[in-house]
């Protein structure tokens, strides 16, 4: 079995928004969620999206330091 980083999704409320994916965001958004639909039953490709940017984000360390210093900068205030 492949080895996917998004492992299962949150049940959550959403928060709704509108983007525009270019085609091969889309078909690669496809064929990932038909990948993790193998483990999960069918999948709705838009449920990917969220746990993509949180995994993304939390892996981003530039991100993770600047919020950390905005943080500590309103606690100082």
């Amino acid at each position: 079995m492949t080895e996917l980083k998004i492992k299962e999704l949150p049940d959550e409320k959403p928060v709704k928004m509108t983007v525009a994916l270019p085609p091969d965001i889309h078909r690669d958004l496809l064929a990932y969620a038909a990948l993790l639909s193998s483990s999960a039953g069918a999948m709705d490709p838009a449920r990917l999206v969220a746990p993509m940017l949180r995994q993304f984000m939390m892996s981003d360390k530039g991100f993770a330091r600047a919020r950390r210093q905005a943080k500590t900068a309103s606690l100082e205030k």
